[in-house]
């Protein structure tokens, strides 16, 4: 099967899935702020096969999450840390933590986050830096970036008429058909999926 090249999207979602939308490799990363840094470490804590940590680890190493030092000569042995990268993970995995524990926690919370000096268990949100504003869909939007294409545009266009309840059937079709040009020029079997 062949590797979708999503480095070349401009979407941030799909690269972003691209480096870490595996389970495993969010797997590998929970673990890791755990403190676990050995590959038997990772195995015996997920019960993944060998093989196929061995590609997760190797995929976070080249995405620039984890870093691989040697911590052993003779026999080589490694340790996967955590980079500035990887360690920039921590909000959106907080975030999965809490979104599961609201939605899909039918047996009970099993992780909490929690103050490190107090212990307080407290509830993670996401706030604007500037305002302190919580984030929601109602009051903040995606807005196309200075390297947005035209497809992009339209597609945020199209998003701004639906919340303003305007008639945004022009935009969409406007939109779509942008699409099936960028998809036409495409060589068969090498179309990249669309950018979310």
């Amino acid at each position: 099967m062949q590797r979708k090249d999503f480095g070349s999207m401009l979407c941030p979602v799909a690269r972003t899935l691209e480096r870490v939308g595996e389970w495993w490799s969010i797997l590998i990363l929970r673990d890791a702020f755990h403190g676990l840094t050995r590959f038997d470490q990772f195995q015996t804590s997920l019960g993944i096969a060998p093989n196929m940590l061995t590609r997760r680890l190797d995929a976070l190493v080249e995405a620039g999450l984890l870093a691989r030092r040697l911590y052993n000569r003779h026999p080589p042995r490694y340790e996967y840390v955590l980079t500035p990268r990887g360690r920039d993970f921590w909000p959106v995995l907080v975030s999965l933590m809490a979104y599961g524990n609201r939605h899909f926690a039918r047996e009970g919370i099993a992780t909490e986050l929690a103050d490190v000096n107090t212990g307080n268990i407290v509830d993670p949100v996401l706030v604007d830096r500037a305002s302190g504003t919580p984030l929601d869909s109602e009051h903040f939007k995606l807005a196309p970036g200075p390297a947005a294409n035209s497809s992009m545009r339209l597609r945020m266009k199209y998003s701004d008429k639906l919340r303003s309840k305007e008639n945004a059937g022009a935009e969409w079709a406007a939109y779509a058909g942008a699409r099936e040009k960028s998809d036409k020029r495409v060589p068969r079997g090498r179309r990249q999926t669309r950018s979310p």
